[in-house]
C-alpha cells in the first residue's frame, strides 16, 4: 500500500461511529422526576368531594332539606345566580354570603347548580362561598 492509501485508511478508522447510545443520563433524570413526584403528591391539597347516592323518588327528608336551609344558592342554565330565590350579581352574592355567615355561622349552605350552566360560573360561586368563610357546601343535584 502506498502512503496515501494508508493515510486515508487511518482517517476512516478515526471517524467511525459506535452504534451505542448512552441512556444513563436520561434514566437518571426520569428517576429524579419520579422521586420528586412521589414526595410532592401527598402534600397536594385536593378538594374532597363526597357524593351521596341519588334516588329517583325524592324522599320527605330530601324535600325538607331543599326547603329548610337558610342559605340556598341556585345557578340556572343562563348562568344567573339566585340567592334564596332572588336574582343577584356576583358582587352582591359576596356581600350576602358574608352577612349570612355572620348571622348563621354554623349552617351549611346549599348550592343548586344547573347541568347546563358554565363550569366557570359554577367555580365562581364555589370560590365566593369559600372566601366568605364556609368550609362545607351541600351541592344538590337534580337526579333527572
Amino acid at each position: 500500500m502506498s502512503r496515501r492509501v494508508r493515510k486515508l485508511y487511518r482517517n476512516q478508522e478515526r471517524f467511525t461511529f459506535e452504534g451505542d447510545v448512552n441512556l444513563t443520563p436520561l434514566i437518571d433524570v426520569v428517576f429524579v422526576v419520579l422521586i420528586m413526584f412521589m414526595i410532592i403528591a401527598p402534600m397536594l391539597e385536593l378538594e374532597k368531594i363526597q357524593l351521596a347516592q341519588a334516588s329517583k323518588a325524592e324522599s320527605e327528608e330530601q324535600a325538607a332539606l331543599r326547603k329548610g336551609s337558610a342559605v340556598s344558592i341556585h345557578l340556572d342554565e343562563n348562568n344567573s345566580i339566585l340567592f334564596n330565590r332572588k336574582e343577584v350579581s356576583l358582587g352582591q352574592l359576596h356581600k350576602l354570603l358574608f352577612l349570612s355567615k355572620e348571622r348563621y355561622p354554623h349552617i351549611t349552605p346549599q348550592f343548586f347548580p344547573d347541568k347546563h350552566a358554565y363550569f366557570g360560573a359554577y367555580k365562581l360561586v364555589l370560590n365566593a362561598l369559600e372566601e366568605s368563610g364556609y368550609e362545607t357546601v351541600d351541592i344538590v343535584l337534580d337526579p333527572k
